[in-house]
């Protein structure tokens, strides 16, 4: 399908229970496949990232089973030790598979290669290596300095050897994905190792996530005000045991936001209070814009009347729900100016760009920064064929457009595969 077309939509309500977090099932999936014994992984999503990780580490060996017709999956662990030496790894652009392998498979005494799509090929990762060449690591660049495809140890497969008490530096200003990659593989060296982190960390609550998940997998990382970050000595992964992958924060946003811009109530299923990502943190930002909002544990449910209030946020500890409040301010008031979403240029696409370009077919006037966005909405939206750049959000967010009384075309709707297959079905069944 080419593209899809939405009706005008008059309110939006109803209850929808999330898929799987794309971050938490893929890091599950990688520490369990790291960790001594079997590890049995409930609600993990289906989506073409997740995809990408299973089929890797298949092709590294890994042994990993289905569990009836669902989504659950029973993880046999490697301890620590990758089984098979050699593998052409193609990652598409899952950059939640191809950062943290990259670390992996750079202590795991191996020659492999990585590569994805012509965007992920784009996608910085000069940070990641240049910290992994420092403890020792052999990685090349097959094509751009700095960025993928990648070759990983050559001739007697070299690999790296982080010693004891060393300390190594990674910059934080780019992409927490960097961070977290470096942290996840650092027990395969047997830990001890402090990590340095330079310049302001962004995105800090995937970190926090990262380091929530590998304390269940039995390695505890003691955090420095997050300038430091040491791993215990004699570090190594064993199971849980069981681990339920909670649904997706991020993709709570958008029918969040729903149930602000079309009345509502839209309640979300899967995240709530006890949640350990940093997105649930936007239905805080819907309440600043005016929404009604209740949570519990494992649910949160948002209702509210336009228009909306205008915002003036920092964004930098939750980027990707970031461009669901873009627009949402829309249907706001006055303008919203949305700071430090520096991370969106080295994402799927140039967000800054997409989102300035998109909203501005709506009708809004929009001005641009390096790391910032202002947002003028219309007195009235322009009905508009939206692209959507191959990325999964893009397609998304401006769904909610459709709440402004307009029909809105969205191209390429398949995207959300990448994170939510079913989104445009969920989407359908909570419009009024």
């Amino acid at each position: 399908m080419d593209y899809l077309d939405l009706a005008p939509v008059a309110r939006m309500a109803g209850t929808v229970r999330l898929p799987g977090s794309k971050s938490i099932s893929n890091r599950t999936l990688l520490l369990a496949a790291l960790s001594r014994g079997e590890t049995e992984v409930a609600n993990l999503l289906d989506a073409d990232d997740v995809d990408r990780m299973l089929g890797a580490l298949r092709a590294l060996g890994i042994r990993i089973v289905r569990r009836g017709t669902g989504r659950d999956f029973t993880v046999l662990g490697s301890a620590g030790a990758i089984p098979v030496k050699h593998a052409s790894l193609f990652l598409g652009n899952a950059g939640t598979a191809f950062r943290p392998l990259t670390a992996v498979l750079a202590f795991s005494g191996g020659t492999y290669e990585l590569s994805g799509v012509a965007r992920m090929h784009e996608r910085p990762i000069g940070d990641l290596v240049d910290a992994l060449r420092a403890l020792g690591a052999n990685v090349r660049y097959l094509g751009a300095e700095g960025f993928p495809p990648l070759a990983i140890g050559e001739g007697r497969m070299s690999e790296g050897r982080a010693r004891n008490g060393e300390r190594v530096a990674i910059r934080g200003d780019v992409s927490s994905q960097f961070l977290s990659a470096l942290l996840m593989a650092l027990p395969l060296t047997g830990g001890g190792v402090a990590v340095e982190v330079l310049g302001e960390l962004i995105s800090q609550p995937y970190v926090e996530m990262t380091l929530n998940l590998m304390a269940r997998f039995g390695v505890a990382v003691q955090c420095e005000q997050w300038r430091t970050l040491r791993l215990p000595a004699e570090s190594a992964y064993v199971s849980p045991g069981r681990i339920s992958v909670e649904g997706d924060a991020s993709s709570a946003s958008y029918f969040l936001a729903a149930g602000a811009i079309g009345g509502g109530p839209i309640r979300v299923e899967g995240v709530g209070r006890d949640s350990i990502q940093g997105d649930v943190r936007f239905a805080e930002t819907l309440a600043a814009m005016g929404a009604t909002v209740d949570a519990g544990p494992d649910w949160i449910e948002v209702r509210g009347e336009r228009p909306l209030r205008a915002l003036d946020a920092d964004f930098k500890r939750m980027p990707d729900a970031a461009m669901t409040a873009a627009v949402a301010a829309l249907f706001a008031d006055g303008p919203s100016t949305l700071r430090h979403i520096g991370s969106w240029r080295v994402k799927e696409t140039d967000r800054i760009a997409a989102m300035a370009t998109e909203l501005s077919k709506l009708g809004a006037r929009v001005d641009t920064g390096p790391d910032w966005l202002c947002i003028v909405p219309p007195a009235k939206l322009v009905p508009a064929t939206i692209d959507t750049y191959d990325d999964h959000r893009m397609a998304m967010c401006f769904s909610l457009a459709a709440l402004g009384g307009i029909a809105v075309r969205i191209n390429d709707p398949q995207c959300v595969r990448k994170t939510f297959p079913g989104y445009f079905a969920e989407f359908r069944a909570l419009a009024r």
